[in-house]
């Protein structure tokens, strides 16, 4: 099973996860996650980052 990238318009298999929450409205044991290619993965990490969502990226998918 593949999974694709969540950048919008993207359809690559991604090969990393986005880890992140929105403390305004999450406690912090709730954890996001988006799936990310080699390409988008800076991207998604930054748009979370600008909103000042705490956010790490892992290499590899969730099980």
């Amino acid at each position: 099973m593949t999974h694709e990238c969540s950048r919008a318009g993207c359809r690559r298999d991604a090969t990393q996860h986005i880890v992140w929450r929105n403390p305004r409205i999450h406690s912090a044991d709730r954890e996001k996650i988006w799936l990310a290619c080699d390409e988008h993965a800076v991207f998604l990490r930054d748009y979370l980052a600008a909103r000042d969502f705490p956010v790490t990226v892992r290499e590899g998918l969730p099980a």
